[in-house]
């Protein structure tokens, strides 16, 4: 139906920071930052920020000139106003995801992992993300990539603090392997990206942000989401403060930030050392430095991406894959037909799969009553409440 067949859409600034921002469901994905066409809106990546404001003094905090104006971008590209879930499945598949469909809609699940040694060896558990942006990038599929790289580039470790930036080639895709478990709006990249010249984007990130796209697109926010071409989730449950470093790491178990080289979580907060030192930290020491836009959110398993992935199961080097759209099946199908990467069937680690629609439960479960309820559809009663 065409919209202007519906009632129209007439949402600004001031009902995002109202019913998101204000709310708490924001989770800092910096879709409405990158959708203004005004840029009156702000960010900050610093610990206890993450989150959208408004630039303009004239209103306030709450209120836009450019929305009272008529001006509806930011609502329009944000993955958490109003039924964003339903209209976000619809745009990719054509339907709402069914109430047995926690971890949302797709077509196929895989263990893969990659052939290079390298890219193996620098990606998180199996690499596959690494490995799909170096073939997209070889073949043409994609000119550049939405990443997040370490802070001061090859000295980055000493700071592990994650920021937005764009791999056009093979080694700045490799600059970005690995994850940190802090945030990074790679969204914000997006700026940077243009002043390249580049058109054919995938961006890599965080449930939270491979939403925007089929939000925009869904939506009609303009041409600012037409670049993102491919969609690459992370399953995720959380993502912490960079305080988390200082205040529990270094404080309490006296890892200093500047040896580490390696985290993963697995059950605890593995953390290696450049020594070779391994430790372990309970995970529920590292909650209260959960970031403040990760609490409502109900997405653990990157449902609106092309291709979803996540380290989870009993197998560390392979990457749990999430095929959701016929572009996804197609760019996995040739990497594999091509032996870039290996795989073998999601069914053979069943139990990871369980996991995954669990922790995709436990999520749902997070978002509030209150807000749209669409997320929430089909939670099991044991999480209703």
């Amino acid at each position: 139906m065409a919209e202007d067949a519906k009632a129209r859409w007439t949402f600004q600034w001031k009902e995002l920071y109202d019913e998101v921002i204000d709310s708490g469901l924001c989770t800092g994905c910096a879709g409405c930052v990158i959708a203004c066409p005004h840029d009156v809106i702000g960010y900050n990546h610093a610990p206890g920020e993450y989150i959208p404001f408004h630039l303009e003094e004239e209103l306030g905090l709450d209120d836009c000139v450019h929305g009272q104006k008529g001006c509806t971008s930011c609502t329009r590209a944000c993955p958490r106003f109003r039924d964003w879930e339903t209209e976000a499945d619809r745009h990719l598949f054509g339907r709402s995801r069914q109430d047995d469909e926690m971890s949302g809609v797709y077509k196929d699940v895989l263990l893969t992992r990659a052939v290079d040694d390298a890219v193996h060896e620098l990606g998180q558990d199996g690499g596959l993300v690494s490995a799909i942006l170096i073939w997209c990038l070889d073949n043409g599929v994609i000119d550049g990539a939405l990443v997040s790289h370490l802070e001061g580039g090859d000295a980055g470790r000493a700071a592990w603090k994650a920021v937005p930036a764009v791999a056009t080639d093979r080694e700045s895709v490799l600059a970005g392997a690995g994850s940190r478990y802090t945030y990074s709006a790679n969204t914000l990249a997006l700026a940077e990206a243009r002043e390249q010249g580049l058109e054919s984007l995938a961006l890599v990130g965080m449930s939270c942000q491979t939403s925007i796209g089929p939000v925009m697109w869904h939506r009609k926010v303009g041409k600012v989401g037409r670049p993102i071409k491919l969609n690459i989730g992370l399953l995720c449950s959380k993502s912490f403060d960079d305080a988390i470093f200082e205040e529990l790491f270094w404080a309490k178990y006296r890892l200093p930030k500047e040896e580490m080289v390696k985290m993963n979580i697995k059950g605890v907060f593995q953390i290696w050392m450049r020594n070779g030192d391994y430790h372990e930290v309970n995970l529920k020491e590292c909650h209260a430095w959960t970031r403040e836009g990760c609490n409502f959110c109900p997405d653990f398993a990157a449902e609106h991406a092309d291709i979803s992935t996540g380290g989870i199961g009993k197998y560390s080097d392979w990457t749990l894959t999430v095929v959701r759209t016929e572009l996804g099946r197609q760019i996995i199908m040739q990497m594999l037909e091509e032996g870039v990467i290996e795989g073998r069937p999601g069914d053979s680690d069943p139990d990871a799969i369980a996991l995954m629609h669990k922790l995709s439960a436990k999520s749902r479960a997070r978002w509030p009553t209150w807000a749209d309820p669409t997320a929430r559809a089909g939670l099991p009663a044991s999480l209703v409440g």
